[in-house]
């Protein structure tokens, strides 16, 4: 096992508590070399990467078809990250990709009033593409 990304890797996320993630799009998986795990959000499962992973069933500019999943999915894949190299990835590596890394910078600790500008300033402008993304991420810190 790894011990996190190099910050300066392309799509490298660091959260608060310095754990690093590494978003991008599915077809750049383990581009940056081979993660510990991946986390892959989409409506339909993508080929086995190769090493551990999970998918949440995801539909483009949605949210996950089944939230308390994805809750337990991002909680598992925020554990990870404290000692694994850990890769998130949706179809563009955006808006679905965006919005977990937002939800794992909740589960970090961050405001969810703050996780999206975060995620827009610190992964890509562009991350959490919807409306209706942006509410799944403020409404993602409540029990």
């Amino acid at each position: 096992m790894g011990a996190g990304w190099e910050p300066t890797t392309p799509g490298v996320l660091v959260l608060p508590s310095g754990r690093t993630l590494r978003g991008c799009p599915l077809a750049d998986v383990g581009g940056a070399g081979r993660p510990d795990f991946g986390l892959h959000l989409a409506a339909e499962a993508p080929p086995p990467p190769g090493w551990p992973s999970r998918w949440i069933r995801w539909r483009d500019f949605r949210t996950p078809s089944d939230p308390e999943d994805a809750r337990e999915a991002l909680i598992d894949t925020w554990r990870r990250s404290s000692d694994q190299r850990v890769e998130v990835a949706c179809r563009g590596g955006r808006g679905r990709t965006g919005t977990a890394l937002a939800c794992l910078a909740v589960i970090d600790g961050m405001p969810t009033h703050e996780a999206v500008a975060f995620v827009r300033r610190s992964y890509h402008p562009a991350a959490v593409e919807t409306p209706w993304q942006r509410r799944f991420v403020q409404r993602f810190g409540r029990p």
